[in-house]
Order: structure tokens, then C-alpha cells, then sequence
């Protein structure tokens, strides 16, 4: 067959959307107000290190008032949730999660729109979530996987400026699978 011949298919594959840039930048439209900082880790004989937060980075909501670590077993889901006032900052260092975002807000210019997103080992990142954008994770690996929130107010136990929606809730069109579903899903 020669360069200039298309086959014929019995089966019609769906074709693929670019994802990455010919310089392997991700081609993603953000929801309005998210922001990635992909984080550099320096190896040495040591180990590594990576810095999680900089003023300097622009992600400064309110400063670092409070931070906690969420750990995440193979597989499992946590979504979905939002708040509305409260800006979430997550740090991925580990395993491999799948982050989605939705846009609820009703007067946002990106209104509806669903990002989903990868970070963890591989790809350290800081993602700013704004209020009113629902999230969730789902820990896309076979082991254990853990990231840090640093928000822009302190959990209050009283008062809690956290609301969520169930894990199948038809106002978000998204559906997360299961890490089986996932490995068949081509």
C-alpha cells in the first residue's frame, strides 16, 4: 500500500482529539478562575524536593491559614463538593488522580463546562479551584495516593462552607468510572 492510499475499515474507530501541543503543553479550556501550576521536583543522590507554595505564584487567596492531607485508596472517589466561599489550593505529589472540575456558577463565562484533568507522581502540580466550581478526585492508580489542600480560610466544625452533591447526581454531566471501567474504556 502506498503512502497516498486510504485502507478501507470494517470497523470505523473514532478518531482522537489533540490533547497536547506539538510541544506537549496540554490543550485544555479552563473553567474560569482555575489555575495550574505544574511544579518542578529536584532529584538528587538525596531524594527529591519539591516546593508546594510560593507567594510569588500568584495563588495567594487569603494566604495559607490552613492545611491538611487527604489520603485516597486505590480506586476510590470523593465528589462531589463545593464551596462558596472558600478557594481551594491541592498539591498532587503522589499516585495518579483524576481531578474534574464543573463550573455551577450562574453568571461564570464558562458556565457548564466540565474539566477533567490528570496530576500525582508523575505530573506535581498546585491547581486553584475558585468557589462555587464543584470537584472531585478519583485515585486513578492501583495503590495508595495522598494530596494537600491548602485553603484560603480555616474548616470551620460550626459553620462548614462545604456542600455536595452524590457521587451519580445528574446536575453534573460527568460520570467517573471504576478503575475496571477505565482500563477497558479505550
Amino acid at each position: 500500500m502506498s503512502n497516498e492510499e486510504t485502507p478501507t475499515l470494517i470497523v470505523q474507530p473514532r478518531r482522537d482529539k489533540a490533547t497536547v501541543t506539538g510541544h506537549g503543553k496540554p490543550i485544555v479550556e479552563l473553567v474560569d478562575g482555575v489555575k495550574i501550576r505544574e511544579l518542578s521536583t529536584v532529584v538528587d543522590y538525596r531524594g527529591e524536593l519539591t516546593e508546594m507554595w510560593n507567594p510569588d505564584w500568584n495563588f495567594d487567596q487569603g494566604g495559607v491559614p490552613y492545611v491538611y492531607h487527604v489520603s485516597c485508596g486505590p480506586g476510590s472517589i470523593r465528589a462531589w463538593v463545593v464551596h462558596l466561599k472558600q478557594t481551594d489550593r491541592l498539591y498532587y505529589p503522589s499516585g495518579r488522580f483524576q481531578v474534574v472540575l464543573y463550573d455551577a456558577r450562574e453568571n461564570s463565562p464558562t458556565r457548564g463546562r466540565v474539566n477533567e484533568l490528570y496530576f500525582g507522581a508523575a505530573k506535581r502540580a498546585l491547581l486553584l479551584i475558585p468557589p462555587g466550581v464543584y470537584h472531585g478526585v478519583r485515585n486513578a492508580g492501583s495503590e495508595e495516593a495522598w494530596f494537600v489542600n491548602m485553603p484560603s480560610t480555616p474548616y470551620c466544625h460550626d459553620d462548614p462552607d462545604k456542600y455536595r452533591l452524590p457521587l451519580d447526581s445528574p446536575e453534573i454531566p460527568f460520570k467517573f468510572q471504576s478503575l475496571e471501567q477505565a482500563r477497558l474504556h479505550v
